[in-house]
Order: C-alpha cells, then sequence, then structure tokens
C-alpha cells in the first residue's frame, strides 16, 4: 500500500511531521447463522465440468445489487472450490473482512483523522453512520441448507462430510453489506464508493498447520493474503453510475434507470469496485495494453494532467515487465477519489487521492510503489500480516530502482543510500511487533537489504533472480523461506546467509562502504529541498508571491538571502530571544543546506542598504523601531503591506503584540521582505514559545501559505491571512 504515506517517502527524513492517514467505522451485529441441513453432494472431479477437472483456482460467480439510497449491497455468490491440498477437509472458511466495519476499534486506525473532520464537516451524520459490516443470510451446496458461524470477520461452513483431496463443492452464499459513510477501504462519501471486502472471499489453507487462515483485517496496517482465483461478478447500478473493476467489463441494460455492469477477472488475487455517477474514464490502449484513468473534473486542466499520468503509468508498467516478468494481464485501472495520504494497490487497479493543481507527475513516486505492488502483491503474492516486507520492501525498492534507470537523482538509489534508520526491528517483524513503525522498517529498512542483495550480485544476475522470483511464484503465495531458497540457488549458500542475516537482525543499517558521505548526504539534502519547495509552488501557481515559504524556495533557487538583525536600545532579554529565532532559522537554513548573509551591526547596515541588499531577498528580526532596516525603508515598507491588506500602522502602534508579515521587497519587486516582529520590549513569557514555533511554520512546505498573523500577548493568533496547502492537513500532528 500505500500508502498512504507517498509523497513521504521522498522527503528528507527528518521532516516527516506525522503519517498521513485516517480512519472511520462500522455496522451491525456478527452473529452465527444455524441452519439443520441434509450432508451437502460432493463433486468428485469425473462430475464436474471438463474444465473444471483440471482447474486449481478457486471460481467465483458473484450477482449484486446496488441500493445508493440505503448504500446496501444485497447479493448471491457462488463459489466453486476445489480441496488442492492433501488433507480432508470437513468446512472451509471465507473472510469477511467487511466486518472489521462493525466497530471503531475493530476498523482501520490509517483513517482515523479522515473521519475525525469528515465528522466535524458533516455534523448531521451520527457515529454509527460510520460504521457497516455483512450478513450472511444463508450458505447452500446443491440446495441444502448448511450450518455457518460468521464471527471475527471469519466465516466458517461445516461441509456435513468429508471433502477428499482432489474433490469439489460449489457452495450458494446469500448475503446483505451495509457500506460505511466515510473513508476506509470499504466506504462511501460525497459521490464515490470505495468497495474492498465487499463479499466473502475464500481464506488461504495452511498444509503444515492444517488450518484455514482467520486472521482479522489489521488495525494498523494490512492484512492482504489471499488465493489467486476466476471471478465473474455482475453489480447492478443506477444507470448514470461508472463502476470501475479488475477484468473485462461488460455493460448491459436492466430495468428503466439501471445497468448491469459484469466484471470477468481470471488469475486475479483479490476483487474490488469503485463507483460513482461523476467519473469521467480516460483509456489509451498500446500494443495491447489498456490503461484506463477513473477522475473526477474538478479542474478545468484535468484530461491533460490525466493523460500524463496514464503516459507514465505505461512506462512504468513496461520497465517492471522488463525487468520482473510481464504483466500478464489486458488493462490496468487508475481511480482517484478523497483518501488523502494514502494510495492504495489492488489487483489490475490502484486507487490514488484527489489530483490537486498541478502535480510533478514524473516525481509522485506514491503512483510508482502502487504500480510496483502489480507484481509484489498482486502476480506475487504473500501473506501482509506476518510478512509483509516480501510486498512493502520490494515494492519500496522498485519505485527506487525504476527512478535509478529514469535518471531521476532523488528518487534514485541516493535515496536509500541517505535513509537513516534508527529503530532496532528486524525486517522479518510481523504487524503486531513492528508497531506504530512498518515505514521504517518494511519500507525503508527492507529496500536498504534489497539494494544491499542487488549490490552484491550486480544488476545482471539481481535482475535474473528476480525474473526467476516471479517465474516461480506468479499466482501463487511466496514466502522469505522460499525467496532465500531461490537466492541460495542463483547466488550460493553465502550470499543466502549474509542476506538472511540481514532479514533477521534488529540492528540491521545498509553497509558504510554503500552509503552517501557527509558531502554527498549534505548535498542531497539540499537538492532535496530545492526539489520539494519549487514543486510545491509549481503545483500551485494560484498561491501569491508573498507567501512567507516562497522566501525559501527563493533562496533554494539561487538567490541570495540577508537576515537582519535589530540593533537599536534592547535589553538583554530582548536580544536573547532575538538570538533564538536566528539560531532556529540558521539551524533549518543548515540543514537545506542555505548560508544567508546575517546583518547584526548598523554601520554594515548602512553600506550595504542599497545595492546589495536590493539584490537580496531579506528576513529582519525585531521591533520595528530598533532594526535599521525597517526605519530606512519605513514609507515603502507600509506602500508594499497595503497591497496585501496588511495594516502595519495600526499594527505596529498597539503594544504587546506579536507576528510576521511578507512584502516585495521595497526596493526590488523580484525579491521578498519577510519581518518577524514584536511591538513591546520583548516577548512575554507566555508568547515566547507559541511565537517561535508559528516561525518555524511559516516557513515550511508543509504547511499554509501565510502571508501575515498577528499574536496577542498570550500568543494567541488574533489575525491573518493565509492560503489554504492542500497538504498542511496531512502533515498534522
Amino acid at each position: 500500500m500505500n500508502k498512504l504515506k507517498h509523497w513521504k517517502n521522498a522527503l528528507p527524513r527528518y521532516m516527516i511531521a506525522s503519517s498521513l492517514v485516517v480512519a472511520l467505522t462500522a455496522g451491525p451485529v456478527s452473529g452465527i447463522g444455524i441452519a439443520m441441513a441434509e450432508s451437502p453432494t460432493l463433486q468428485n472431479d469425473l462430475l464436474v465440468e471438463a474444465d473444471a477437472v483440471i482447474h486449481q483456482l478457486a471460481r467465483y460467480r458473484v450477482d449484486a445489487r446496488l441500493d445508493e439510497k440505503k448504500m446496501m449491497i444485497t447479493g448471491k455468490e457462488t463459489v466453486t472450490y476445489r480441496n488442492n491440498t492433501k488433507d480432508t477437509l470437513d468446512n472451509v472458511v471465507f473472510h469477511t473482512f467487511a466486518d472489521a466495519n462493525r466497530s471503531k476499534d475493530t476498523q482501520s486506525s490509517m483513517f482515523q483523522s479522515s473521519n475525525k473532520r469528515i465528522a466535524a464537516e458533516n455534523p448531521d451524520k451520527k457515529p454509527e453512520d460510520f460504521l457497516g459490516g455483512i450478513d450472511i443470510k444463508t450458505v447452500k451446496s446443491s440446495s441444502k441448507l448448511l450450518k455457518f458461524d460468521n464471527t471475527h470477520q471469519a466465516l466458517t461452513v461445516r461441509l456435513g462430510q468429508a471433502l477428499q483431496p482432489g474433490q469439489s463443492i460449489t457452495l450458494e452464499l446469500d448475503f446483505e453489506v451495509k457500506i460505511p459513510y466515510g473513508s476506509q477501504r470499504l466506504s462511501y462519501y460525497r459521490n464515490i464508493i470505495n468497495g474492498a471486502h465487499w463479499f466473502p472471499v475464500l481464506s488461504v489453507y495452511d498444509p503444515t498447520e492444517h488450518t484455514w487462515n482467520k486472521t482479522p483485517y489489521s488495525s494498523t496496517f494490512e492484512s492482504d493474503y489471499y488465493d489467486s482465483a476466476d471471478y465473474q461478478v455482475t453489480l447492478n447500478v443506477p444507470a448514470d453510475y461508472q463502476v470501475s473493476m479488475p477484468g473485462a467489463l461488460t455493460v448491459q441494460e436492466a430495468e428503466v434507470g439501471r445497468k448491469t455492469v459484469t466484471a470477468t477477472a481470471n488469475n486475479t488475487r483479490e476483487f474490488v469496485l469503485f463507483a460513482s455517477p461523476d467519473f469521467k474514464v480516460e483509456s489509451v490502449t498500446r500494443d495491447g495494453l489498456t490503461v484506463q484513468y477513473y477522475y473526477f473534473e474538478n479542474q478545468k486542466d484535468k484530461k491533460q494532467i490525466i493523460d500524463q499520468y496514464i503516459d507514465q503509468a505505461f512506462k512504468v508498467i513496461d520497465f517492471f515487465s522488463e525487468k520482473y516478468g510481464k504483466y500478464p494481464y489486458p488493462e490496468f485501472r487508475i481511480v482517484e477519489s478523497y483518501v488523502e495520504g494514502v494510495a492504495v494497490e489492488f489487483s489490475r487497479m490502484i486507487q490514488m487521492g484527489m489530483i490537486q493543481g498541478q502535480p510533478d507527475i514524473a516525481n509522485n513516486s506514491a503512483f510508482v510503489h502502487e504500480i510496483a505492488h502489480q507484481w509484489f502483491h498482486s502476480l506475487i503474492g504473500n501473506d501482509s500480516e506476518t510478512e509483509s516486507f516480501l510486498d512493502e520492501g520490494f515494492a519500496d525498492f522498485s519505485m527506487v530502482y525504476f527512478y535509478e534507470k529514469q535518471e531521476v537523482p532523488l528518487n534514485g538509489f541516493k535515496l536509500i543510500q541517505f535513509d537513516e534508520v534508527s529503530i532496532d526491528s528486524p525486517i522479518v517483524s510481523t504487524n503486531d511487533t513492528v508497531g506504530d513503525s512498518p515505514d521504517a522498517i518494511f519500507y525503508k529498512k527492507g529496500r536498504q537489504a534489497i539494494y544491499e542483495l542487488y549490490r552484491t550480485l550486480g544488476e545482471e544476475k539481481f535482475d535474473e533472480l528476480m525474473q526467476t522470483y516471479f517465474d516461480q511464484y506468479v499466482y501463487k503465495n511466496a514466502t522469505i523461506d522460499g525467496l532465500l531458497q531461490i537466492i541460495e540457488n542463483k547466488a550460493g549458500k553465502k550470499v543466502r546467509d549474509n542476506w538472511e542475516a540481514d532479514l533477521r537482525n534488529p540492528n540491521y543499517s545498509l553497509r558504510p562502504e554503500y552509503r552517501l558521505t557527509a558531502d554527498e548526504e549534505a548535498a542531497y539534502m539540499h537538492e532535496q529541498f530545492k526539489s520539494i519547495y519549487h514543486s510545491v509552488f509549481v503545483q500551485f501557481p494560484e498561491v501569491p508571491v508573498e507567501t512567507m515559504s516562497r522566501i525559501i524556495d527563493k533562496t533554494l533557487q539561487g538567490e541570495a538571502l540577508t537576515i537582519i538583525m535589530s540593533d537599536g536600545q534592547i535589553s538583554d532579554h530582548t536580544k536573547k530571544q532575538q538570538d533564538q529565532l536566528l539560531n532556529q532559522i540558521q539551524g533549518f537554513m543548515q540543514i537545506a543546506g542555505l548560508k544567508p548573509t546575517v546583518i547584526t551591526e548598523r554601520q554594515v547596515l548602512k553600506n550595504k542598504l542599497r545595492q546589495d541588499l536590493g539584490d537580496s531577498n531579506v528576513i529582519v528580526i525585531g521591533k520595528p523601531d530598533t532594526n535599521g532596516f525597517i526605519q530606512a525603508l519605513k514609507s515603502g515598507i507600509i506602500k508594499r503591506a497595503d497591497t496585501v491588506d496588511f495594516k502595519w500602522r495600526d499594527i505596529m502602534n498597539k503594544n504587546n503584540q506579536s507576528g510576521a508579515y511578507i512584502i516585495k521587497h521595497p526596493y526590488n519587486q523580484n525579491r521578498l521582505m519577510l519581518h518577524y516582529f514584536w511591538t513591546g520590549d520583548q516577548l512575554s513569557k507566555q508568547a515566547s514559545d507559541l511565537f517561535m514555533d508559528k516561525a518555524s511554520e511559516s516557513l515550511s512546505f508543509s504547511n499554509h501559505f501565510y502571508q501575515y498573523y498577528v499574536m496577542n500577548n498570550v500568543g494567541k493568533i488574533s489575525n491573518e491571512h493565509k492560503v489554504e496547502n492542500p497538504y498542511a492537513k496531512l502533515f498534522a500532528d
């Protein structure tokens, strides 16, 4: 997944302010359904249709209807399962992950912050509206009712008699799903339905433990673990709905005002749907592959952006097809939705967040990461509850591998060489043991270990290894032990043992010889800051020139920056506060690789005022009547302040206020002047810390675009003007 997460992956490590996700809740009550029945008729190989005799995969046929007013799906599901194990089975188990939505406690915590915001924006919605779940009405075989138990997201069906190895059985399930409101894997919000886990799917049988997997869906990360299967799913929806599902889609008219959409998807690991009356669909076919983007027309230039994303999707799919194994399906779909900070992979499609502004498509690492999951999750499966490294680590390495070969250095191998993970947990951790650090362990440590294997083997042998891995496990579920055996077979026991030690060592870190030097790290950090700040302002060209964080962007692009301190009659305590702010700004600048000029003396200021400072962006610190720059250019500053509606005289003549404003430089309209001020002799004790925090916030790319803000004597904002930054809420605590 995502996951989420993925602008984050490209950011300098210290800047990741917070995780980017959300949460919701669920519906009815799980229960036990019991219907007394005669023993079902088991199907021996000779009695099954010819193609099913040799077919190793489960086959699903689902006929369902969406009630868009009640947000319910009712359906009938027919499943043909062949016992490919060596065990005699008296029951089969289905995952009913929709039941994760029965309570807030079992829902994914990844969506909590989004749902909190959604609830605040929709006060008419009750807590129970954010809940949902699946009710199993009946289970039959050959028209005979079977006993079943649906608890803890596991539907256990008692077969009534033994299912021998090689025998098949067909089960018929009637079910009803309540779709929760808000943001979840299964949810509806505004004009879209997200439909993961909406019908029962067979769990994976463990032949060594002789048990079916009954693990509930993880509330902290992911539990996607399925066998590939064949699906034919028909959904009855309103006629104006666009529906995205994996596989070949056909549409037929149904009753008046409605239609049916049927998807046929063979050799597919999981089946999801997305539906909206407002979807637009852009479709491009090249060399037998069709890429489709389902999107909302929320800005005038959207189609051009979608076309570029589709083009990027072809590039990424072609790259991984060459490196690992050919993408085998005739279609790939991308769906836009309202998820924030989370991108999600599914078989044959991915779910992305809402496009805003002018995105940097070439550097959208989340997009590449999610497509990589088509190989490491969809085609090569794994138990993402116990071995998440196999999908997340390889998807993240593959993302970096793609960028390295596209010669995008900031997202290429330098990203891995730069990463430093201090958390002591082994890469082979489970979701339970990794705690709140999956990004650090599965993604970052994971991709470092894979990079080390890449460096050990060299590119040609690494690619051969990965192609062998793909050939052996395509449409199957891989394990870490299985991968290690392939490494031993292809590269020898020593390589296998060394790499296994890396995976199991809680203190693993990338070898020093593969890391960046101190100078390379500093240069890389500078380029990262430069790229990120510039990307933010390119994406949102409507943001005013006079915005505080833009002064950092301009400096990163090579313009001069001068910090001018007050040097008038100030107390020692005031000087200490000025120096604290200066040190804070300089510390930030140092990490970004910037070295501003600092002026502390009036005579130096006079010498530089017209020529040097006329070509420099300026940050001014302190009380207006104690700062020489403000005093010298006061009339011009007031005029410029009027253009951003900052009432300079009124604010500066009121005692015990503080804040900041940014204007065009009084001497040079192509440069900026940012003034951090206070109007009393010094900042009050109550206001000091809040003032310092706000100053840092105003310079960050991950916060709103501030033009000015004013704080009272206890540090509370009394007046401000800012342009909303859509990314700000993703980085909020």
